[in-house]
Order: structure tokens, then C-alpha cells, then sequence
């Protein structure tokens, strides 16, 4: 008889809410830490650095070594990661994709604590533990820290550009169409659901699709994003992989950024890769039109003059991309399907060009 058992990290700070940039101090104070070392994103010392060492300072812990992440190359991290010194307790990312995932690696590799706290909610990777790095140049996925702490300031979220919201909206949604496409892979016998982590990342993504909001920036909207995508992310955790956050609509985008001549944010490529899935798949269709028009998603993407014949392309390459998944785009009359929804929704219609 074959068991399995969860052996798994989840965060042990988790704030979210107004003002938390300035509780940072008095969070790692409570959870014993004396010295850290901080990485940032560009440009965000300027913004955000003086406010977080003010916080900490004002609890006497020491910041052994601070600067801005410009370089997510594999050898590089590590190369910094062994520099940093022996007294380092906790590493402490600010910022986006870069800082973060820069910060997990290198917390995996030191084998210390991991504080994320992000700038944005472009996708739920602030919350996981999967990092994006380079090799020779090349993007690769790579296992890396779960964070210890997640602390969220919806105020410096609000205040990112709109974008970024769109793109948590449209990575969010996926799990949709995600989730459908990791039961599809049981029924086929290509791969095994974990029922713990399917029903934490349904409850995240229907927890978000009935929130009520007036527009993209209300406290309780940003709150209920970046709640549901920390949720998402620790489903993640829970499976051992990123199947409940990623299916078909995923290997879309992911072929988007190998052939796109101007690949978008991760989550703008993913919304319109769910928004097609879910109607082959026809799976929740209408709520994803729904939450991707009514929070502004669709028009946004109108601006920015994605290609059809990429998405056609992206679609032909999306089972290579991972082809020990069995997704409904690993069935070839599903990717004929979605090619000809490319040509015959209105919406895609407004969203895509003909080059």
C-alpha cells in the first residue's frame, strides 16, 4: 500500500494589510530575528529602503548588508550568497520577481529563514517556493525557499502601476482553468491531485470572483488579491508542485515568452491563455469573462497589441514546453479548438492583431 504524508513549510508571518512596511521591525522582532541582511529591487532602495530601516532599527536589529538585486544570473546569486556574512539570521526580499526570487535562492542556499514582501501582485510567486533565475542567459525555473514570512503593505501596492494588478488578476484566475487540467491528468492516469491542495486553491480562487469591489485599488479588492494568490501559493506547497497553479493555460505563456517578439507580464499572458482554456475546456467560461471584464483586465490588454499568429504559435508549442504534463492541450482536437476560439470570439478579437 503506497502512503504519502506532508512534510511542508507555510509561512510563520503572515501580515497583510495598511501600513505593515512600517511593522517590519517589531514582525522579526517577534519571531526572534537580530540580524538580517535586506535585497530590494531596482530603484527601491530610494523608496521603500529608509522606511524599512527605520522600522528595524527602532527594534535594534542590525542590517548586515543591503543593496538592490540587478543580476538574477545562477552563478552570480550564488556566488553572493556564500559572501553574505555568518551572522545572517533571516534574508529579507523587497520588491518584484527579481529581488524575490534572488532572495529565495540565495535563503535556500544559506539555509536561512525568508522574508517576502512584495511590491506588486503581478503573479503568486511572492508566496512560493519555485524562483526564476538565468543560465547562460536563459530563464529556468529552480526550487528555492518557501517564505517564512509574507508581509504585505496594501498601501505600496496600491500605489504600484495598474499593470501589475491586471497581471495578479489574470495569474489568479488560472487556477480555474489549472485545476481542471490537474484533474483531467488523473482521469487519464497521468498524474495524481492532492485533494488538500486542490481544495485550498479552489477556495483562493472562489474566495476572489465573488469579492465585491468599486475598482482595482479598494483596500478590501487588493487585500482579498493578495490573500487568494498567498493562498495559491501555498497549495503549490502542499502538492509538491506547481499544479495547482499551473496547467495549460500556462504552457501558453510560457511559449509566449520563447517566441513573442515583446512577450507581456506573466499574468497578462496567462489571463488571456485562461480566458481561452476555459472556454475549450468549457469550464467557468462565464466567470472568467466576467471577473476579466468587470476588473479591467480586458481593457488593458486591448492596449497593448498582442498578435494572434503568437498566440496560434504558442498554443502549436504549449505540450513540449512540459510534456510530462497531460493538460487539455496535450489532446490535439482541444488545441484546434482554441486556435479557432482565437478567431471567432469578439473579445479576443479586440484583444489580438493580425500581422
Amino acid at each position: 500500500m503506497k502512503m504519502s504524508e506532508h512534510q511542508i513549510s507555510i509561512p510563520t508571518i503572515l501580515e497583510v494589510g495598511k501600513g505593515t512596511l512600517n511593522d517590519i521591525g517589531p514582525l522579526l522582532q517577534k519571531s526572534g530575528f537580530s540580524s538580517i541582511v535586506i535585497f530590494l529591487g531596482e530603484g527601491l532602495t530610494e523608496l521603500f529602503g529608509s522606511q524599512a530601516l527605520d522600522s528595524l532599527n527602532k527594534v535594534h536589529i542590525d542590517v548586515l548588508h543591503q543593496q538592490e538585486v540587478t543580476d538574477i544570473d545562477m552563478n552570480h546569486i550564488v556566488n553572493q550568497a556564500f559572501s553574505l556574512p555568518n551572522q545572517t539570521q533571516a534574508i529579507v526580499g523587497i520588491g518584484g520577481g527579481k529581488a524575490l526570487d534572488a532572495s529565495k535562492y540565495m535563503a535556500l542556499l544559506r539555509k536561512v529563514p525568508f522574508i517576502s514582501i512584495p511590491t506588486s501582485t503581478s503573479n503568486d510567486g511572492f508566496a512560493s517556493s519555485n524562483a526564476s533565475l538565468t543560465i547562460g542567459g536563459k530563464r529556468v525555473s529552480v526550487s528555492a525557499k518557501m517564505p517564512y514570512g509574507i508581509i504585505v503593505d496594501t498601501d505600496v501596492i496600491k500605489g504600484a502601476p495598474e499593470m501589475f494588478i491586471h497581471s495578479g488578476v489574470g495569474d489568479l484566475m488560472s487556477k480555474i482553468t489549472a485545476l481542471y487540467d490537474w484533474e483531467y491528468e488523473e482521469q487519464h492516469e497521468k498524474g495524481q491531485v492532492d485533494a488538500c491542495a486542490l481544495m485550498l486553491s479552489k477556495k483562493a480562487v472562489n474566495s476572489f470572483a465573488r469579492t465585491t469591489f468599486e475598482n482595482v485599488r479598494d483596500d478590501f479588492f487588493l487585500k482579498e488579491l493578495v490573500d487568494s494568490l498567498i493562498m495559491s501559493g501555498i497549495a503549490m506547497e502542499i502538492a509538491g508542485s506547481s499544479a495547482p497553479s499551473s496547467g495549460s493555460e500556462h504552457l501558453i505563456s510560457h511559449a509566449l515568452d520563447k517566441l513573442a517578439e515583446k512577450p507581456q507580464l506573466h499574468g497578462i499572458q496567462v489571463g488571456i491563455a485562461t480566458y481561452i482554456m476555459s472556454k475549450v475546456q468549457n469550464h467557468r467560461f462565464e466567470r472568467v469573462s466576467r471577473v476579466l471584464t468587470e476588473t479591467g483586465f480586458f481593457n488593458y490588454a486591448k492596449t497593448l497589441g498582442m498578435k494572434r499568429s503568437d498566440f496560434e504559435k504558442a498554443i502549436d508549442q504549449a505540450p513540449s514546453i512540459k510534456p510530462t504534463r497531460y493538460t487539455y492541450l496535450h489532446h490535439p482536437p482541444y488545441q484546434e479548438a482554441a486556435k479557432k476560439f482565437l478567431h471567432d470570439d469578439k473579445i479576443l478579437n479586440e484583444i489580438l492583431v493580425q500581422d
